[in-house]
């Protein structure tokens, strides 16, 4: 949108900068051992980490808006094209169980079926 510096590097208007998010995330300076799998990491130094990007980690999945907008459309898209049922044609048990987040008291199944004709699911 504009001239500016990026790590000394003046860069002109209308350049598009591509970024090595490997190379950033696999920097000794940030992390020690960086190319092991050590997810205890972000349960002490980066556990207030938010998923949703407002940190902006370096660690951030770089498809995070995407992908929040695709399960939106996924979720729809499911509603829409399936009639739902339980087994027993009874009331979904919404009850919440125990844990940090909501998480279900009882498994959820049921029984899908098509509301179109198959043809139009191609």
């Amino acid at each position: 949108m504009e001239d500016c510096t990026v790590s000394g590097y003046h860069v002109p208007t209308g350049t598009q900068l591509l970024v090595n998010l490997w190379r950033i995330q696999r920097d000794p300076a940030v992390w020690s051992d960086p190319c092991e799998f050590k997810p205890e990491r972000f349960l002490t130094t980066h556990k207030d980490f938010d998923a949703r990007g407002n940190n902006s980690g370096r660690r951030m999945c770089p498809g995070v808006s995407f992908a929040l907008q695709v399960l939106q459309l996924t979720l729809a898209s499911l509603i829409h094209g399936f009639d739902f049922e339980t087994q027993s044609n009874e009331a979904v048990d919404t009850s919440e169980g125990i844990g940090l987040n909501y998480v279900k008291a009882s498994s959820l199944e049921v029984l899908l079926s098509p509301r179109l004709s198959p043809s139009l699911y191609a």
